[in-house]
């Protein structure tokens, strides 16, 4: 039985860069956050980044499977038996297919592997219980996302801003009185962000972004190309929704006539649009964009997001979040809220038909 009151959690993540793992402590007692204790990052290598990559799309018994659970299996042993003094583990694994409406969803490596490595009880499979009763499975940060506003003191709505490969934002009410509540919380991907410019400086330049907007600051954005985007039927459905990588695969061709200045300046602005167009699915304006994500640290693209949404936007360091570790952090205190029988998602943040806790908890074996 997990122990009354505050307990240390630790979370792990190993997102879709395929870059390598992250792990946070977070104390907690499921509801709130009582503090954020020590994190640490292991990078996968190329061989292993290749590894995962062959298996992405792959489902349980299917080719590269199981290659790849026994490396993100290993990968997290290896790091999270370096924290002491642990209660709980929340072990997300590495997503290699999602279909919340077909095949449902998987996430390689097997929590009881795990368990008995680190002699701690494991949360994982956190996704597949929401998918079951009808939801997207994702996202599923938005209930820690509703604490991290209660812990920074906030007094009015705040959004939360993703700016990964796909933007997505958490709307969240800190003075209702629980994540589920009615009106606490809105989710949703909020359309393409870093991704197309990143694919766009590889294939023209050969770089891996635009680092500091740098070559998007020389250029234009075009406004009838970001206008052309914004008339998709996706930013006309209510939320919750959700995006993969590659739905918006077309920008590329779009922005083909312009000059390497002017297409980074348009699809550095495009990402700040889409998140201005989101914000009036809002109940109502948020007080601030909290941003996290890579896009946090392209400066032009925050001072584009706070002129085009007409909001402050700081990264979350600026109210004492950690950006990197945001994630890892998530999982610990959803492991805490699945062995205490909370939900961890709910119709305003997946779709799910009722709120429910997902989670499976695996126990090492006595002995």
């Amino acid at each position: 039985m997990l122990k009354t009151g505050s307990v240390r959690a630790l979370g792990a993540m190993s997102g879709t860069s395929l870059d390598g793992v992250d792990a946070a402590v977070l104390e907690t007692d499921g509801a709130a956050i009582l503090a954020f204790g020590e994190s640490a990052y292991r990078p996968y290598s190329a061989a292993e980044r290749k590894v995962i990559a062959a298996a992405l799309g792959a489902w349980p018994g299917e080719p590269g499977a199981e290659e790849a659970a026994e490396l993100v299996e290993t990968a997290h042993a290896a790091l999270l038996s370096g924290f002491d003094e642990v209660d709980l583990v929340g072990f997300h694994g590495q997503t290699l297919a999602h279909d919340p409406r077909g095949r449902g969803t998987h996430q390689a490596g097997d929590g009881r592997v795990l368990a008995e490595v680190l002699g701690r009880p494991v949360v994982w499979d956190f996704r597949s219980a929401d998918v079951q009763l009808g939801g997207e499975g994702a996202p599923l940060a938005p209930f820690f996302h509703f604490a991290c506003a209660k812990w920074i003191g906030a007094e009015a709505p705040v959004a939360f801003l993703n700016l990964g490969g796909v933007g997505n934002l958490t709307w969240a009410d800190p003075s209702r009185p629980a994540p589920e509540a009615g009106g606490a919380l809105l989710a949703f991907d909020t359309g393409p962000a870093n991704a197309p410019l990143n694919d766009l400086m590889q294939a023209r330049l050969g770089r891996d972004c635009d680092r500091d907007g740098e070559l998007a600051a020389q250029g234009t954005p075009d406004e009838t190309v970001i206008e052309a985007v914004l008339a998709h039927p996706y930013f006309l459905r209510m939320p919750p929704k959700s995006l993969d990588r590659d739905a918006f695969g077309d920008l590329a061709r779009r922005v083909a006539h312009l000059g390497d200045a002017d297409a980074a300046a348009t699809l550095t602005a495009l990402p700040a649009a889409c998140v201005a167009r989101g914000l009036e699915h809002c109940p109502e304006p948020p007080a601030r964009l909290l941003v996290t994500g890579g896009g946090r640290r392209n400066p032009l693209m925050m001072e584009m997001l706070a002129e085009r949404c007409g909001l402050p936007a700081v990264p979350v360091e600026d109210v004492g979040l950690d950006g990197d570790m945001l994630e890892a952090q998530a999982f610990a205190y959803l492991a805490v809220r699945v062995a205490r029988g909370l939900p961890t998602s709910c119709p305003s943040t997946t779709g799910v038909a009722a709120a429910v806790g997902g989670g499976q908890i695996s126990r090492p074996r006595a002995g």
